[in-house]
């Protein structure tokens, strides 16, 4: 059994209450954020379950606050089904690849789109692209959560060169993860993962990471379309960043 001491509890709750305050401005980064913290102090299979019900209520709340600016049913619905459909296939080809060469092929290919971007700020796939595309790509980016445990380099990836407002941008990904991290859960309880213990951890780190969302909505909201563009780029490097380094250590 894994405890979370008393002065480890400062961390978390900073972790988690930024988490939200990037979650709350952009519908993504909170895992990253708070679960590389918990990691340290604990251990990776402590730190992704009690990260599951934070994760699964706030991508639950977002997606449902923000229903009214859905895209596109199909859209948003083809890519948070392929996406779950991925995980399964991931999961049971996790034994199979080497976790190195896949985290290191993603970051490459997402420090490539930023640097894409960077040059051609202006460019954006057609929407109507993006709508025949978003099986394929949803069910990549949900293959690589079930066999790295990280989806967002892909998804958030392609959300961005679709160049969706904050608000679509949103909905499309919270209802996408909600999706994923409803499939996690029955997974992690038939394996022994998900405690009672991790679970009301999870329910106290509710607490910092609603404040920390309802925060960054207000700033979210005072957000130009550029500097949200902006922002997403510097969570994708960092997500490429932080792959690179879990594959060279």
């Amino acid at each position: 059994m894994a405890n979370i001491s008393l002065e480890h509890l400062v961390p978390v709750f900073v972790a988690f209450l930024f988490g939200g305050i990037l979650k709350g401005a952009t519908g993504v980064g909170a895992p990253f954020l708070a679960v590389p913290i918990m990691a340290i102090i604990v251990d990776v299979p402590f730190a992704v379950a009690v990260f599951l019900i934070p994760n699964i209520i706030s991508n639950a709340w977002q997606s449902w606050r923000y229903r009214k600016d859905n895209p596109s049913t199909r859209f948003a619905t083809t890519f948070a089904v392929a996406g779950v459909v991925g995980a399964g296939v991931g999961t049971m080809a996790l034994a199979k690849f080497s976790s190195s060469f896949l985290t290191t092929t993603i970051a490459l290919i997402v420090l490539g789109y930023v640097v894409f971007r960077l040059n051609n700020p202006n460019w954006r796939l057609a929407f109507g692209t993006a709508q025949s595309v978003a099986g394929p790509i949803g069910g990549v980016g949900g293959f690589f959560q079930g066999a790295i445990g990280l989806s967002g380099p892909i998804a958030v990836t392609f959300m961005s060169a679709v160049g969706l407002a904050r608000k679509p941008f949103i909905y499309t990904m919270s209802l996408y993860f909600f999706a994923m991290t409803m499939i996690q859960l029955p997974v992690q309880i038939a394996y022994g993962i998900m405690t009672l213990e991790r679970l009301s951890y999870g329910i106290v780190a509710l607490g910092p990471l609603l404040l920390g969302m309802t925060l960054g909505d207000r700033l979210g909201q005072r957000l130009q379309r550029e500097v949200f563009d902006r922002i997403i780029l510097v969570v994708l490097t960092l997500l490429a960043i932080r792959l690179l380094v879990e594959a060279f250590t």
